[in-house]
Parts: structure tokens; C-alpha cells; sequence
């Protein structure tokens, strides 16, 4: 087929790698040309760009509520695989140490292609690498998410001193398998879907992946939900990150798909500081992480701009710190004012004593490098003002330390929100949970047992941490379901306007089609736990919900529906009692949602409560006025 639109050139020349383990599929070198022919032959169903992507990166399970003592199965849990899809994995680190493993499970069909020595396991039970040399973790980032999810009790662990405790996975018993698909300059979409290709025939039961693009893409153009698309077809859970760009504003979650897990970033109770001490005795907390102390010395405190290099272009650079601004010999023995974030890293490299930024997120700490301290807008102005206001201004930055945060859980800064650009009707993020990355064996369309947020706390509300924040252990036993399969998802696909041909784009079946009925479907309807839908601005309106909820608590048990009564909007469900005499058992409900008009780029939310006095299924309930992409009728 290649050869084809190669005509006389050698294929060998153009392949950079086939698919052929859960789907089949090639990525090759062409033209823009070349590509318009390909996908003109018969049986091609999909031809797109790729694109580069980028990765979004001890005390959170106990902060959940999943602390050491909660009951485990650790038979059960050591059969679960955990697919890591990111920049490869560390396997000296003691959180993927197999003493106490036995051989991996009969279903594991992987390799360990790690290559320079790469050792695996039988707890890092398989690696593979793609576009780059080996599957070594160079950036760090893919081995901090394998250990998030599934990494060993790790005892008496802590940073310098800081957050001395057990660190350990979700999963602890759960087996890993890496798969290397991001290096120093990105994550492509071949290696990405090379990986999920691998994944599903390896035999993993969870997929997790922190990866992602600056914007959302519609499905067909999306490596990470074409890959996830198959992987859901054969039963797997992805979970994946709903991306670093929250300070960006609304609609700029990037994972949009509803057969996968989203997960926004929230806080927990604890927080790192480090505290900047000035010379008029003003002492302010900042947001770092490292473990240098100044003994109690103070320096001369100066501006980027005074210190200003002569290789830099103007002032403007010089005071955010940028790359090659500063003058090392300027900035001896001296703290430096940055008015960006990533102005400590050049402040480092001149050879400052210490820097003081300006950080765009509150509550959120990074790990530097020298003694460094990150101050809110407000508290980088006071910092600006004594500097501006004194002939020898000096400062203090102390060794950071930990504080209770009493207001968690909040959704990061940075972590990106809703809502879904793509399909405004489908709620995303569907979860919140501390950090970026969180599992739970559940369907993507379970209902995910979530606590509450507060809504005084988190402005963006569902926009920010979807159906609220994560309970791991509710969630084992989450009492109703919300189930679906491939076909389901093909039905939604027509709703949203998808003709057939850019269906088959994503799933791969030239046999995927439109019913009559998909096409009249509206994408509300889809099986999702929560209800979402978008209205007209400035009218009142009146929206309906249809759902079906699986039994999987216990075998006979009688559901009885409460509305938060804390909303302006007035909701109706019938029936509002659901009686079941057996597991598995499948029952359907409607929801009709009504309220007062709704001015231009805003939202009201509830929810609803299924209850049998032992399960708790919550459901958020969100009317919004956010318009999404436009797409023509039966294409895209």
C-alpha cells in the first residue's frame, strides 16, 4: 500500500513503524501529497499529522482516606498490570524492588526491552523504548508517575527532611510495564500510539499516561483517544492528566474523550513553604522545595534589571531573569528579583545566593535547586515595594518546611479546566485527585466515588475538579454503575456529528456505522455519571437526561434519589426510587433540569444522590453556556 504511493522510492526509506499487536496501522515519512493519496485508497480509514506532545507532571493516599491499614487483596492487586506510558522508568528505585513477588501473571505477554542493561523484574515486569535509545527515565517524570500508581511500601523516605513518612502507590502489590515514549524534546503521536498498540497486546489492565497537547483535538486527529479508543473496546481503563494549563482560563482541558479517565491536579492538606524574611523584619511564605538554610544570614537584594548582563536584548528580559540576562559578577553574594517563574534557573546558573520569583500559582511548590522562594502577585509587589523603598535592601529566603493546609482539597493553579471545547455536553475533568495522576480500577463510565468540594474554595467548581475529589476506597465498591461499550460509543460519535467514514478514522472498523437512532441521539444522552449539557445564553431553559445504571453493590437493595437543595436550578427524577432484585441488574431514570436564563460564558450546578444507605452514587448536574467547536454536518 505504501509502495504504492511511493511509487518508485524504497518503503524502508519512508516506514518509521507499523502497527499491527490491537490495531493496524503504519506511520511514514510523506508528503502532504502522498498523504491525500493514501488515504484516497480503499480499506484506509484514517490518515493524520503527528504532532508532538508534552508531559504533565507521599502523603496523598493517606490524605484520601487510603492509608496503610485499609483492607487489601494482595492476590487480587498482584494481578493487575499498570501500563505506564511516559519517559520511561528508573528500575534501581527501591519503589519497584520485587522482594516478596512471585512470577508475573500467565496474562502478561510483554518483554523487558529496556536495552544498556535495563533490568526488569517481577515487579517492573516489562519495559519497552521507541524514538529513543533505551527505556531509562532521563526527566524523571515517568518514574515519579509509576510510583504514584503502583510503586512498593517505601519506609522512612523523605526529601532532605522534608515529609519524612512511607511513600507508596495506589496499587502497592500491582505489577508495572513502562513504555518510553517521551524524551528532552517531546512525546510523538507514532510513539504514542506505538505504545498503546503494545499495551493492549502486552496484557495490562490499566493504562496511565501524563501526557498531553497545549489545546483539545477533535478524537480523530488524537493519538492518546485513538489508542485509548482500543484499549477501552478490549476492557482497559486510561486514566490520563487534564493537562498544566489552567492559568490559560476555561476550556483548556485537553483530555476530552469519554472512554477515558480525566484527572485534574488538587492539593492536599500539606503544604511545602519556604519563608522569605526582609530587612524591615516583614517575613512572608513562599512556595519551594529545597533543603539550603542561609544560617540566618541576610543578602543584598537586588532586581534582575540591576544586575542586567551585556549580552541581554532589553530590561524587560532582564527582569524576568531570561536566559543569559544576568551578569555573574553582579550577582555574587546577592538575591535576585525575578518577575517570572522560571527566572531562579538563569539567577542559578550566574552564580546568584538565592533568588525570589514571581509565581502565576498559589499553594503550588517546585523543587529548585539554591535557596529560592515562589511569592503570590500580592506578596512579590510587597517584596518590590520595601526593595524600591530602602537604600540597602536585604533579604532572608529559610530552609522550606511543611505546613497543614486546612482549605484542601483545592484544584491546582495550573491544572486545566473545563469545559470539554470538544463535546460541550460531556463533563472533563471527570475527577480530581493530589497531583496529576491517580488510578482506580473502575470503568471510565463507573461512577467514581468522589467527596465534595467546596465551591467556595475552588471558583471554576465541576469546570475545575469534575465529579469531585476521588475516594479510592469507596470507589472499590461503588454500589451502581454506569456502563458502556464499543457500540455506545460509536452511537455517541454520531451524535456529535461524525460521519462514518471519520468514525472509522478512530476505531479502525471499516464496519462502523450510524443507526438511524445514533443519529437522533443528542450527546447528553450518552451513559456518562455525571449530567452536563449546553443552553443559549439569555433563555430560560429546560433539558432532559436519560440514564441507566448497572447494579454491582448488593443483589437486592432499594436506591432512593436526593437533589442538592444549595441550587437555582429545579430538577426533576423519574423514577425516584430504583429497586433491584439481582446483581447486574440494569435500571433507567430521567432527569429533567430547568432554570432562568444564563448570561454568556457562565454555569450553575447541583447534583443527585442515589442512596441505599450503605452506597452513595453522586452525580453533578452542570448547565453551562460555553460554546464548543463547530463542525459541519456528518464530517469534521
Amino acid at each position: 500500500m505504501l509502495q504504492t504511493v511511493l511509487k518508485q522510492s524504497s518503503v524502508e526509506n519512508y516506514l518509521i513503524r507499523s502497527y499491527r499487536r490491537s490495531f493496524n496501522g503504519f506511520a511514514a515519512k510523506l508528503t502532504k501529497e502522498e498523504a491525500k493519496k493514501l488515504a484516497s485508497i480503499e480499506g484506509v480509514v484514517s490518515v493524520f499529522p503527528s504532532k508532538i506532545y508534552q508531559l504533565q507532571t507521599t502523603r496523598s493516599w493517606d490524605f484520601m482516606g487510603f492509608n496503610e491499614t485499609v483492607k487489601r487483596n494482595h492476590s487480587v492487586e498482584s494481578d493487575v498490570i499498570v501500563g505506564v506510558i511516559d519517559s520511561g522508568i528508573w528500575p534501581e528505585s527501591e519503589s519497584f524492588n520485587d522482594q516478596g513477588f512471585g512470577p508475573p501473571p500467565t496474562k502478561w505477554k510483554g518483554a523487558c526491552g529496556g536495552l544498556n542493561n535495563f533490568t526488569c523484574n517481577n515487579k517492573l515486569i516489562g519495559a519497552r523504548f521507541y524514538s529513543s535509545s533505551d527505556a531509562l527515565d532521563q526527566e524523571g517524570h515517568g518514574t515519579h508517575t509509576a510510583s504514584t500508581a503502583a510503586g512498593n511500601n517505601v519506609k522512612d523516605v523523605s526529601f532532605f527532611g522534608l515529609a519524612k513518612g512511607t511513600a507508596r502507590g495506589a496499587v502497592p502489590s500491582a505489577r508495572i510495564a513502562a513504555y518510553r515514549v517521551c524524551n528532552s524534546e517531546g512525546c510523538s503521536s507514532e510513539d504514542i500510539l506505538a505504545a498503546f498498540d503494545d499495551a493492549v497486546a502486552d496484557g495490562v489492565d490499566i493504562i496511565t499516561i501524563s501526557i498531553g497537547s497545549d489545546s483539545s483535538s477533535e478524537f480523530y486527529q488524537d493519538p492518546i483517544a485513538i489508542g485509548a479508543f482500543h484499549a477501552a473496546e478490549k476492557g482497559l481503563l486510561v486514566t490520563q492528566s487534564a493537562g498544566n494549563s489552567g492559568d490559560l482560563g476555561p476550556q483548556r482541558v485537553t483530555s476530552v474523550a469519554p472512554w477515558i479517565l480525566t484527572v485534574a491536579a488538587s492539593s492536599t492538606d500539606r503544604l511545602f513553604i519556604d519563608k522569605v524574611v526582609l530587612g524591615n523584619g516583614k517575613t512572608l511564605n513562599g512556595f519551594a522545595i529545597h533543603p539550603f538554610s542561609l544560617n540566618g544570614t541576610k543578602f543584598p537584594l537586588v532586581t534582575g534589571k540591576q544586575v542586567k548582563s551585556e549580552n541581554c536584548i532589553d530590561d524587560e528580559f532582564a527582569s524576568i531573569c531570561f536566559e543569559d540576562c544576568l551578569n555573574e559578577t553582579l550577582v555574587k553574594d546577592k538575591i535576585v528579583l525575578c518577575d517570572e517563574l522560571e527566572g531562579f534557573v538563569e539567577a542559578q546558573n550566574a552564580g546568584a545566593v538565592g533568588s525570589i520569583v514571581k509565581s502565576a500559582f498559589d499553594n503550588v511548590s517546585f523543587v529548585v535547586s539554591l535557596p529560592a522562594s515562589a511569592l503570590s502577585s500580592d506578596d512579590y509587589d510587597l517584596v518590590l515595594s520595601y526593595h524600591n523603598s530602602t537604600k540597602k535592601p536585604i533579604a532572608e529566603i529559610q530552609k522550606s518546611e511543611t505546613i497543614k493546609d486546612s482549605s484542601a482539597p483545592i484544584v491546582a493553579a495550573f491544572s486545566s479546566k473545563g469545559p470539554n471545547f470538544i463535546v460541550p455536553d460531556i463533563l472533563k475533568p471527570d475527577i480530581s485527585a493530589p497531583g496529576v495522576d491517580i488510578l482506580a480500577a473502575y470503568s471510565p463510565v463507573a461512577s467514581p466515588s468522589t467527596f465534595p468540594m467546596d465551591p467556595s474554595s475552588n471558583p471554576d467548581g465541576e469546570f475545575g475538579y469534575g465529579s469531585g475529589h476521588v475516594n479510592p476506597v469507596k470507589a472499590i465498591n461503588p454500589g451502581l454503575i454506569y456502563e458502556a461499550d464499543k457500540g455506545d460509543y460509536i452511537s455517541f460519535l454520531c451524535s456529535i456529528g461524525y460521519g462514518e467514514g471519520t468514525i472509522r478514522q478512530i476505531t479502525g472498523d471499516k464496519n462502523s456505522s450510524c443507526s438511524e437512532t445514533s443519529k437522533r441521539m443528542q450527546p447528553k444522552d450518552f451513559n456518562y455519571p455525571s449530567l452536563t449539557a449546553f443552553v443559549a445564553e439569555g433563555k430560560s431553559f429546560s433539558v432532559s437526561f436519560h440514564r441507566t445504571v448497572t447494579n454491582v453493590g448488593e443483589a437486592k437493595s432499594t436506591y432512593k434519589v436526593e437533589v442538592s437543595s444549595k441550587s437555582k436550578l429545579e430538577v426533576k427524577v423519574k423514577p425516584d426510587v430504583l429497586s433491584f432484585k439481582s446483581l447486574k441488574e440494569k435500571k433507567s431514570y430521567n432527569v429533567t433540569v430547568m432554570g432562568e436564563a444564563l448570561s454568556n460564558s457562565s454555569m450553575v450546578a447541583t447534583s443527585l444522590v442515589w442512596s441505599d444507605g450503605t452506597h452513595s452514587v453522586r452525580s453533578p448536574i452542570v448547565i453551562h453556556t460555553y460554546e464548543g467547536v463547530q463542525r459541519s454536518d456528518g464530517n469534521s
